[in-house]
């Protein structure tokens, strides 16, 4: 039976379909949909880049070409009426990471757990108590004053700090970012020549302000003379645009294309696809992913590579130095190693939130690996991807079961609750060798609860307000504050899609609030009868279909990936076993 979507209009198999009412084509439409109304959402995505969101789950099966032009032309026209709309745009405006912090007492994760984030790895002993010079916004003087204030209260780049001579009162408390260019080390203004000039609401507690503060500030701490320098140097990132290199295929998980370097914010780069005329056909990822590689890499290893109909570089373009890359692990493949038909646990890369019964269908050079989910490959193998052999998402048979982590089985496959003892029986396979997976795990210093700016690796160009709500070894749980459980993804600890609160403002991308900060009030109704309806679907179902379309027609359509790389947790190493059964 035909359905069609409700939040792009685009006509399917109505059991291919996305979630219990069938009423999406893909979790990205089903999200858009709940997000504050159909127009808040696109025009929330416009925020970002100023271009409408790419679909990822395209037509659910091969419809007449007259139907999807007509879909596609209407998605359009909508677009186009909604983006001259500008009051309905969801704003930023509304949401405060102070505020959002404060009222729930969250715990944000430290900016020592992302290595690849501005002063991820020269943070120093950044904490409570440390005292810095800002201006002083509780003064009437027409020039800009600054005054003393102590950290009460750090998250992430993000200081809750008090004015000295407060004391207990936190009526003045204010949020600012640490790495913001107001903020400076004691002993700046003296240095600098800029006036000390205490708070109008405390200016009669003292006559002597001098000797106030040389006894308060004796023995206290203070940022680094070299703070703002090293925040600069911190954000000079190697990748510029017009830089040449090779990434995953979205619409073909199997093979890598030429892109081109559009944008760098912040480490996170916009690729466009160099055969892409109008430069929206486009990928995002960050400079550390393991998406991306040097120009003649798949070659090399003996990946599959789309051929650009492009025969020469165009004018200033230029291939990116192969040392810029992320370097992954050297392996001895000469002695035991993986082979073909060997069983393993995966993240599946199109659905984010699940682990997987999944086949290594091709052994490459340098220890990469194709592979493929078991009962969802396409016959030609274009939804296989590449991992490398000690990357964080593949996991020994097993490893679910130890860790009590929900396994997806094959599609299809009805001989419930499943085993691996059976299933390698029946399909006649082996388990690939224990010893032959990354078992490092760091520590990383990631807790459950602790709060973080999160890519939604369904929609890459979205950083969203997150949270860590289980850790396995290395491996962490990340929600999407105010979305369902469904939309959780599972994500490496070392993962470049993860970052400090205050990130986005750091680096000005667009921060994406919670859900429910622009959508409680008008769907507290019916939220929670959506949330138990959508909980108990099948998860594995939405993609089965997704990639058996071969009509290059749509150049919305888009596919999900995974994007961690990395290497390490806390609590010692994991226990990768498979429980032997008679």
């Amino acid at each position: 039976m035909p359905s069609t979507c409700e939040m792009c209009g685009m006509v399917g198999v109505r059991d291919a379909f996305y979630s219990k009412t069938k009423r999406f084509c893909s979790v990205s439409c089903s999200r858009s949909y709940s997000s504050n109304s159909k127009k808040a959402s696109i025009l929330a995505r416009l925020q970002v880049t100023g271009k409408p969101p790419t679909k990822k789950a395209k037509v659910l099966q091969k419809q007449p070409l007259v139907a999807k032009l007509a879909a596609y032309a209407q998605y359009q026209a909508t677009l186009q009426n909604q983006a001259k709309t500008k009051s309905v745009a969801v704003s930023m405006e509304g949401f405060s990471w102070g505020n959002y912090i404060n009222s729930n007492s969250f715990i944000a994760a430290p900016v020592t757990c992302f290595k690849h984030a501005p002063m991820g790895t020269c943070w120093g002993d950044i904490s409570e108590n440390v005292r810095v010079e800002v201006p002083n916004t509780d003064c009437s003087l027409p020039t800009k004053v600054f005054w003393i204030a102590g950290i009460v209260k750090l998250a992430g780049y993000n200081a809750l700090l008090r004015y000295e001579g407060f004391e207990n009162d936190s009526g003045l408390d204010f949020w600012c970012n640490i790495c913001g260019s107001d903020i400076h080390p004691v002993g700046w203004c003296a240095a600098s020549g800029k006036p000390l000039v205490p708070p109008r609401t405390i200016q009669h507690k003292y006559t002597n302000w001098k000797a106030f503060l040389v006894k308060r500030l004796t023995g206290a701490k203070t940022l680094p003379p070299d703070f703002s320098q090293k925040v600069s140097e911190s954000m000079q990132y190697p990748f510029k645009p017009c830089m040449r290199v090779e990434v995953v295929d979205k619409r073909h998980l199997c093979r890598t294309r030429v892109a081109v370097v559009e944008s760098v914010i912040g480490g996170r780069l916009r690729l466009v696809y160099e055969e892409s005329e109008d430069r929206t056909d486009d990928f995002w990822c960050h400079m550390h992913s393991p998406l991306i590689h040097h120009i003649g890499w798949s070659r090399s290893i003996g990946h599959r590579f789309k051929r650009s109909d492009i025969t020469k570089k165009q004018d200033g373009h230029f291939d990116t130095p192969p040392h810029l890359f992320a370097k992954v692990k050297e392996v001895d493949q000469s002695g035991e190693w993986f082979k073909e038909g060997m069983k393993l646990e995966a993240i599946d890369p199109l659905n984010l939130s699940t682990i997987c019964v999944a086949t290594i269908r091709k052994v490459l050079a340098d220890g990469f690996l194709m592979i493929g989910i078991d009962g969802s490959e396409a016959a030609d193998g274009s939804d296989w991807f590449c991992y490398h052999a000690t990357s964080p998402s593949i996991f020994p048979v097993g490893f679910c079961e130890i860790n009590m982590i929900e396994l997806t089985p094959p599609r299809g496959y009805t001989k419930l609750p499943f085993k691996w003892f059976d299933y390698l029986r029946e399909t006649g396979s082996i388990a690939a060798p224990v010893k032959l997976f990354n078992k490092d795990v760091p520590n990383h210093g990631f807790r459950v609860g602790m709060k973080l700016e999160a890519v939604d690796l369904m929609e890459p160009r979205l950083i969203c307000v997150a949270t860590v709500t289980r850790i396995i070894h290395r491996l962490l749980r990340i929600h999407f504050d105010g979305w369902e459980e469904e939309y959780d993804q599972w994500v490496d600890c070392e993962s470049p899609d993860l970052y400090p609160v205050g990130w986005c403002q750091l680096t000005g991308y667009q921060l994406q609030p919670p859900a429910s900060q622009s959508s409680r009030e008008s769907q507290s109704g019916s939220s929670k009868q959506k949330k138990k309806a959508k909980s108990q679907q099948y998860k594995g179902h939405k993609k089965m279909t997704t990639l058996q379309l071969k009509e290059e027609l749509m150049d919305g359509e888009d596919y999900n990936f995974l994007q961690g790389a990395s290497d390490q947790e806390s609590n010692g190493s994991a226990n990768f076993y498979i429980k032997q059964e008679p």
